[in-house]
């Protein structure tokens, strides 16, 4: 059973959430960098780390690891790595992606380029043929090149793990699905207290919440790139994480989970992405605008996604939309409330001073997300017995 180095990456600054969910499940963590966690696994550590990592954006297989500071030192260094060690004889290999940061080589191209035509010259000394036709399965990789240090990976996801296909319709300006479970995570909140999420557009902090209760994968229903390398993570290690999840599964649980939108037929578009997550029966979607947000019970959570104002029409509006959440909010005194937004005027407008703020990108965009803890709830006396 072969050990690999994998590679996690995810938001800027949810490295910690992610960690603790490898963790969980069971893996070593090697290293945690900005943006990303490596940690070692075998091939069921594949399959698993792509059906069950909630705020990861994929798993990547580490090939190796080099110095380049020139464009020959980036062929042979790609040419010494042991491709056919993962690469079949008929495989479809290509450089999907590079990035890089502070190296003197910066042209993605050109990265792309010289790699592929390293890896073919390395499959043509150990296979001992000049052409391949590469008509078989796909083995996409991706590269990273930080201060002049290549990390070259095999990407074994394919679509990013935040589409976990609930989503057909969304709104204007989504969460992803990745970014919002980690918001859940980074909050005590617990499936036994009561979440809402007053801007809930298509759903999705919602439908993440009751994922969550409900012990449901999010890679459960779809498909990933490295189920076809049977050389590397064989069919069954993919049944098996499979069979895993699914009995995990329990949609029978009560909860207290409701989504709000000041747009009807945003509540329709969520309610839809909530059948097609399996997690319907668990949450409330109304049509209600945040000035009439209230609830009868105590010690509940708002975890929610504001309008940013990224849109120019939106701008003007952002000062009532923030005052009006605001003073909902004062009269929900028990409640603990935590909002990602890049609106810089939030704290004043809400009015209130966070307890805390994390710095997170979404995407290219620099957030904020404020934190407003609440008090705990009083501990339940236990029953005196009779």
């Amino acid at each position: 059973m072969s050990k690999y180095n994998l590679i996690a990456p995810c938001h800027f600054g949810l490295e910690a959430v992610l960690k603790k969910e490898v963790t969980d499940l069971g893996y070593e963590i090697v290293r945690v960098e900005d943006g990303r966690v490596i940690f070692s696994g075998d091939e069921g550590a594949i399959a698993r780390a792509n059906v069950f990592l909630r705020t990861a954006e994929r798993v990547l297989l580490e090939v190796g690891e080099f110095k380049a500071r020139t464009y020959d030192e980036l062929f042979e260094g790609t040419k010494a790595l042991p491709w056919e060690n993962f690469l079949p004889e008929d495989a479809r290999f290509w450089v999907k992606k590079a990035s890089t940061v502070k190296s003197k080589l910066f042209s993605p191209s050109d990265i792309q380029s010289i790699m592929k035509k390293a890896m073919v010259d390395r499959m043509k000394m150990k296979y001992h043929k000049e052409r391949f036709e590469e008509d078989g399965d796909d083995y996409p990789v991706r590269v990273f090149l930080l201060k002049d240090v290549v990390t070259v990976a095999l990407d074994t996801t394919g679509d990013s793990l935040h589409k976990r296909g609930y989503r057909k319709m969304q709104g204007l300006a989504p969460i992803a699905e990745n970014l919002a479970s980690a918001l859940i995570q980074l909050t005590p909140w617990h499936p036994d207290r009561i979440l809402v999420d007053p801007f809930c557009g298509s759903g999705t902090i919602p439908i993440e919440a009751a994922m969550i209760a409900a012990h449901i994968a999010p890679g459960m229903d779809r498909e990933f790139t490295a189920e076809n390398w049977s050389g590397i993570a064989p069919r069954k290690t993919w049944y098996a994480a499979i069979d895993e999840a699914q009995s995990l599964v329990n949609t029978d649980i009560e909860t207290d989970i409701q989504g709000y939108d000041v747009d009807p037929e945003m509540i329709k578009i969520a309610k839809a992405n909530a059948e097609r997550a399996g997690v319907e029966k668990l949450i409330h979607f109304q049509a209600r605008p945040v000035k009439d947000l209230s609830h009868p019970k105590k010690y509940g959570f708002i975890i929610t996604n504001p309008p940013y104002g990224e849109r120019l029409e939106e701008k003007s509006a952002l000062p009532q939309i923030y005052n009006d959440f605001g003073n909902a909010c004062s009269r929900m005194d028990t409640w603990s409330v935590y909002m990602i937004s890049s609106y810089e005027d939030t704290e004043r407008d809400f009015g209130k001073k966070a307890m805390k703020n994390r710095k997170i990108y979404n995407g290219m965009i620099k957030t904020y997300y404020y934190m407003f803890p609440g008090p705990k709830p009083p501990r339940r006396r236990p029953e005196s017995g009779r």
